[in-house]
């Protein structure tokens, strides 16, 4: 999750209304972080979520547990804006597992939709 909110703050500070003077070097900041730090980062921990879901159904095997909800709103996020596409079947696929649930379901029937933020 670090990585990801650290990827949103520098989208902010990509897009946030600031002097004309300054805009060009706080994008060159931000683009320079993303590419070189934080995207990497983001890279390597999916990567590693994405290789373990090959192998399990849920975080820690067959059964959904306190892992998969705790992973939850990281990966929902990373699928909804985009972060994860089709090169990551199996956390796809896993998020799909994990909104099928009819627990979900309520929750969302209960609360409403949501935003990723």
């Amino acid at each position: 999750m670090p990585p990801l909110v650290m990827r949103l703050v520098f989208q902010k500070v990509k897009n946030s209304p600031m002097p004309f003077f300054i805009k060009p070097v706080a994008k060159g900041i931000a683009d320079k972080t993303t590419a070189t730090f934080i995207g990497p980062m983001i890279k390597t921990h999916l990567d590693f979520v994405e290789a373990h879901l090959a192998k399990n159904t849920w975080f820690l095997g067959d059964n959904l547990s306190a892992a998969d909800i705790q992973m939850s709103f990281p990966l929902e996020a990373s699928v909804a804006r985009g972060i994860v596409g089709k090169d990551r079947p199996h956390i796809n696929a896993w998020v799909k597992r994990a909104h099928a649930r009819p627990a979900y379901q309520k929750a969302l029937e209960k609360g409403g939709e949501y935003d990723f933020a």
